[in-house]
């Protein structure tokens, strides 16, 4: 299993995809802490320009003023990379475990279509109620990620231990908000056979995207105090914003009306039209193709025959992410990077047959007349 390949998709695909899931959390969360935390601080008292020594007074001296400072800047750093530190451990450890369990465990722990669209739902429904908790609105106001009392004791005179704690907790949790990219990694892990490269593959994926989330949870805490108000708006509104589109896609995989490909049909709005030229005829078997890159399967619709065999043809292009989670008809194939998948659809009939990707972010519709 070639990891430096798991590493570089952490950095750049990864990183993105669960910044844009999970890093409003983060930034929410260490702004209520920073906000708690903030007490007026009281002038700092200046000394004098000399101190005594063996009763002589002795000027100050400047080295002495630069290595308090570098002191200074060195804890302030620390204290500002506590949270992020503490969210990136609590992730690795989750994720880890969870790689050991899927590569000795192999197909066999692989949940079905089903289970997995309820399970987003569920995250997504989680991520709404934290985004409504950080907005403050009423009744979601006293929700928030708190470790134990009885943890804290263990920790109680170490204030970056304790800041680090409630992020190790929501670090362990992502476990359960996966973005789009961790399920083809775990789709990797699945894979490998082994405990140890399953284990290895989402440690790895999870160092990847560690850069751009210690980018955030530092730049929220720097933030924090100058920006507390609009700050916490601000990242309420985006993990609202990633909830709403978290439960979309498992209304997507459901097949609910309440999905946003289908409220358009549901209000009475007409669909896009359909492509008539991707499905071809041969010895009265009838093959349609489609195209899976990277972010769109095309075309989105595609118009077929009702009672003829059918073979649904996916031609993968570069395609990366959960594109390569292809459900149809509650069934899930993964799809090459680059290549052919072959699907037997059996004889249709008049109607729709809608398809996914695996997190519902991407859809498509065949159209049977």
């Amino acid at each position: 299993m070639n990891l430096a390949a798991v590493l570089v998709t952490g950095l750049f695909a990864g990183g993105v995809s669960c910044a844009a899931v999970q890093g409003g959390l983060l930034t929410g969360l260490i702004t209520r802490q920073k906000a708690a935390a903030a007490e007026p601080a009281a002038p700092p008292r200046r000394a004098k320009g000399r101190t005594r020594h063996g009763g002589t007074a002795v000027p100050r001296g400047k080295q002495a003023v630069a290595t308090v400072e570098r002191r200074s800047w060195r804890a302030q750093l620390g204290d500002d990379l506590a949270p992020v530190g503490g969210f990136l451990a609590g992730k690795l450890v989750s994720h880890t475990l969870l790689g050991a369990l899927l590569g000795a465990l192999g197909s066999a722990v692989e949940l079905s279509v089903s289970a997995r669209t309820w399970l987003q739902i569920g995250a997504g429904v989680l991520i709404i109620v934290f985004g409504l908790a950080q907005l403050g609105v009423p009744g979601f106001r006293g929700i928030v990620i708190e470790p134990p009392l009885s943890w804290m004791k263990l920790v109680r005179n170490r204030a970056r231990s304790q800041a680090a704690l409630a992020p190790a907790l929501l670090g362990l949790a992502t476990i359960l908000i996966p973005c789009g990219v961790t399920l083809s990694v775990e789709a990797l892990a699945l894979t490998s056979g082994s405990a140890l490269a399953g284990a290895a593959t989402m440690a790895v994926f999870v160092l990847g995207t560690g850069p751009l989330f210690a980018i955030l949870g530092y730049a929220a805490r720097k933030a924090a105090t100058a920006w507390r108000g609009r700050l916490a708006v601000v990242t309420g509104l985006v993990v609202l914003a990633m909830g709403l589109y978290t439960l979309n896609g498992g209304l997507e995989l459901a097949g609910s009306p309440l999905a946003a490909s289908r409220i358009a049909q549901t209000v009475g709005f007409s669909e896009a039209p359909a492509d008539t030229t991707a499905a071809s005829t041969m010895d009265g078997q009838q093959t349609v193709t489609i195209t899976a890159s990277t972010g769109s399967y095309s075309p989105e619709n595609v118009q077929v025959k009702s009672g003829v065999p059918t073979t649904l043809v996916v031609k993968s292009d570069g395609a990366q992410g959960c594109i390569r989670s292809f459900v149809i008809r509650d069934e899930q194939k993964i799809l090459p990077v680059n290549g052919e998948t072959r699907i037997d659809l059996g004889v249709l009939q008049p109607g729709r047959l809608d398809y996914a990707c695996g997190m519902g972010m991407y859809t498509g519709v065949i159209t049977i007349v």
